[in-house]
């Protein structure tokens, strides 16, 4: 049996459900409009002149090719290796002759491997596969002072070296030129946020958000040249041009808006990236 009070109570709860749906799927009146923010992508770089110059250059000496019937003669070996660490010890000599220190020298390990050359041709006109074995080191001088390069480079020729494989440059303190670039990115930043606020009749507040969204590239300049032999000796130190490295950075960077225009517009500006 329903009493009057089981009933009143049932028809309270019904209000109080009814009303809590009510604030649930009802839009609330007192939200706070969205702040108003610019939003702002910029990108810039710098140019360096490299102050270091990394030289590679190879030696070998290579034994007697012979059939792929015979073995490579082992005294054949000691000879070509001997011939090789001879020659390794005068292009340190000459190095340091001419004031490269020690430990900008850096002599790597031996290399031994065959190859297989083109023989003389037979009765029938064909020529026999023949097999030697190459000894090989490789050797590179690092540089701190980019005017000894052609100092460097005539010394190695005259050292008899049998390849010049190049010169990488890059910089002694790159974190110097990669904070640059970033610096750069952030004031023109900065500049066009307050182009575009003042066209716009408002003023740039406090920064919402700060985001590198391409961090500082820095890749060494290669200069592939490469010399062999008596080819060596028609080039000229005065080829080495090292030109400049070149740093990009990239960053996103938001700001609140402030003033009358802003409070009475709400939302945000866009701004695409743009190249310098």
């Amino acid at each position: 049996m329903n009493t009057p009070s089981n009933y009143l109570q049932r028809l309270r709860y019904s209000m109080l459900g009814g009303a809590l749906l009510a604030l649930l799927v009802a839009p609330s009146a007192q939200a706070a409009p969205a702040h108003p923010s610019l939003h702002v992508q910029a990108q810039s770089w710098v140019e360096v002149e490299p102050d270091k110059a990394t030289l590679s250059a190879r030696l070998w000496e290579n034994t007697p090719a012979v059939s792929n019937l015979e073995d490579t003669d082992k005294d054949a070996l000691s000879a070509a290796r001997e011939q090789l660490e001879n020659r390794a010890s005068e292009l340190i000599k000459a190095m340091e002759d001419i004031g490269i220190e020690q430990r900008a020298i850096n002599a790597g390990s031996l290399n031994v491997y065959p190859e297989h050359v083109a023989g003389p041709r037979n009765d029938d006109g064909e020529r026999e596969t023949l097999t030697r074995t190459r000894l090989e080191r490789p050797f590179s001088v690092e540089l701190t002072n980019i005017d000894q390069l052609g100092e460097v480079f005539d010394a190695m020729i005259s050292a008899g070296v049998n390849t010049l494989d190049g010169v990488q440059f890059d910089l002694q303190d790159r974190d110097a030129a990669t904070d640059e670039a970033l610096t750069k990115a952030l004031e023109k930043a900065r500049h066009k946020a307050d182009l575009m606020a003042s066209t716009l009749g408002v003023s740039i507040g406090q920064v919402q958000r700060i985001e590198e969204t391409q961090s500082p590239i820095f890749q060494p300049r290669m200069m592939a040249v490469r010399a062999e032999s008596d080819a060596m000796s028609s080039s000229s130190a005065s080829d080495y041009r090292p030109g400049t490295i070149r740093i990009d950075a990239e960053v996103n960077v938001e700001w609140a808006l402030k003033g009358q225009d802003a409070q009475d517009h709400p939302g945000s500006v866009e701004e695409e990236q743009e190249q310098q």
